[in-house]
């Protein structure tokens, strides 16, 4: 997890986007306590050094690659225009946010002559979602993965779109990753911790994915919810999930 660095210099001389830097990297308990915390009893301080290669330069940090709002726009614009894709691909405003940013959804299946149809009808639902956490860049680059691989010609895509309904919001806290937070909204929240009985105007996100949901599980069966994350401290992919039996 070493640090990344854009530098208009380095792109502009060598052809260098984001790149990794840094030295004496330090991730360390500091003397400020935690209160109730049982995993955490104190915060932490991030300490590196790092050596500016140009006089003169504008240079940015980030935590891990960005994916910004823009690039989902520029991503989604580029599949919209793709020939054919309005038989199985639909962009859509879910709601707007506390700053009045528009949060989308997508919708991705075969298009159905009948959509009353008993084989319309039988597809069953999937809900992917991604990036509650807005520092979590990286659930952004697999939820691209996701999107460019079921929009795609494979056999194995077209066979997903005949059997499924996918619904899609690929940037739950647009607001946090318009304005760099980490882990919150604007109104400095978990949106992850608001689900359970989100507020309408606080957490207009959470409420509006939930009544999709509901609407969505009304209409077919819903096999699965997905919502992509990443991790501070796990390595690799991994999962965490329900215990139907329980």
């Amino acid at each position: 997890m070493k640090i990344l660095c854009f530098s208009n210099k380095v792109k502009e001389t060598e052809g260098v986007g984001w790149h990794r830097v840094g030295e004496k990297i330090a991730y360390i308990p500091n003397q400020y306590k935690r209160d109730n915390n049982r995993f955490f009893r104190t915060y932490y301080s991030l300490t590196f050094t790092h050596t500016f290669a140009y006089e003169d330069d504008q240079q940015f940090f980030a935590h891990c690659f960005p994916y910004t709002y823009s690039d989902l726009q520029e991503d989604l614009n580029r599949i919209d225009k793709i020939e054919g894709a309005q038989n199985f691909f639909h962009k859509g405003t879910l709601t707007r946010t506390l700053a009045g940013n528009r949060c989308e959804y997508l919708t991705i299946t075969s298009k159905d002559k009948d959509p009353k149809s008993a084989k319309a009808m039988a597809k069953k639902g999937i809900f992917i979602s991604a990036r509650v956490h807005p520092g979590e860049s990286n659930a952004s680059w697999m939820m691209k993965g996701v999107i460019e691989f079921l929009v795609g010609n494979s056999p194995e895509a077209r066979a997903l779109r005949e059997h499924f309904v996918f619904k899609i919001v690929p940037i739950l806290n647009p607001d946090g990753v318009i304005n760099g937070n980490y882990r919150c909204s604007l109104s400095g929240q978990d949106l992850n911790r608001r689900w359970k009985t989100p507020n309408k105007i606080l957490h207009p996100v959470n409420f509006c994915v939930k009544k999709l949901i509901r609407q969505f599980a009304k209409e077919r069966e819903l096999v699965l919810y997905c919502d992509l994350h990443g991790h501070s401290r796990r390595k690799n992919i991994f999962m965490y999930g329900n215990n139907l039996r329980e």
